[in-house]
């Protein structure tokens, strides 16, 4: 079950904010968290350390062997998700376009890792 907060805003706010359903009010607060840095703070990270691995020409092993983090999947997971029921906001569709470039830089990366490996052997 989803976490109740309560706030209070001015009658301006209150009268903007009346109109929008309940996803729509999630998703602008969603976005207004990620505008201000605050949210999704590890995924970015996950990423990060990510093209920084690949960035270090790591032996190939370190290279077949990376997987995202729980928080990553998590986050890939929930936009899959979203998308199937109800389709993603432009924002996240730029968000989910980050993810689909970064994990064909790691399949290039791990192919020529599988391939460097073989050659060792």
């Amino acid at each position: 079950m989803p976490a109740t907060i309560q706030i209070h805003v001015s009658d301006e706010l209150a009268a903007r904010l009346k109109p929008l359903e309940e996803g729509e009010l999630r998703e602008v607060i969603e976005m207004g968290l990620r505008r201000l840095g605050l949210a999704d703070q590890s995924i970015y990270a996950d990423l990060n350390d990510i093209l920084e691995l690949l960035a270090s020409l790591p032996a190939p092993e370190e290279v077949l062997s990376l997987q995202p983090s729980e928080t990553l999947q998590s986050r890939i997971g929930y936009l899959l998700e979203k998308n199937r029921n109800e389709g993603l906001s432009p924002q996240e569709e730029k968000e989910w376009e980050q993810y689909e470039y970064l994990e064909h830089i790691v399949r290039m990366a791990k192919g020529r890792a599988g391939v460097n490996s073989h050659a060792i052997l």
